[in-house]
């Protein structure tokens, strides 16, 4: 094993660890759009792409991805594995292409679709970002 690789046991440990739905910065959001009095069913599989949060008296639906896994552009953090290199890169994009396509749909059927990122909540632009997206669902995009 050369310098700086992880056993697989503690790879896949990791990984194991990662949650699809209720992350922390999900509930971040939700709690913040309660608090300022807004309505949402969460997870609902009803719509593509099963959405992280759905306001139907505002016909929105906000998607919180976490920068890595949905490959946000732009992002500085953002690196690519270095093991399976081939496996990240077809799984990432899958993601991304996915993603798009469902956003496209959603528009589609009349919906307002806003993506908050996870790198836009740390606690530095957490009230600004949060104070927009207000702003996005009472008015639109």
């Amino acid at each position: 094993m050369s310098s700086g690789e992880r056993p697989k046991e503690i790879v896949s440990y990791t990984m194991s660890r990662i949650r699809s739905k209720n992350t922390k910065p999900e509930a971040l959001v939700r709690k913040y759009l309660f608090s300022n009095g807004f309505r949402y069913r969460k997870n609902d599989k009803r719509y593509s792409g099963c959405p992280d949060i759905v306001l139907p008296k505002y016909r929105t639906i906000v998607f919180v991805n976490g920068c890595f896994w949905h490959m946000h552009e732009g992002y500085p953090c953002f690196v690519m594995p270095k093991t399976r290199r081939e496996f990240w890169e077809a799984k990432l994009n899958r993601n991304r292409q996915r993603d798009a396509q469902n956003v496209e749909s959603l528009k589609n059927s009349g919906w307002n679709v806003i993506v908050v990122w996870e790198c836009e909540l740390k606690p530095k632009i957490r009230e600004n970002r949060l104070a927009l997206l207000l702003d996005e669902v009472r008015y639109g995009q």
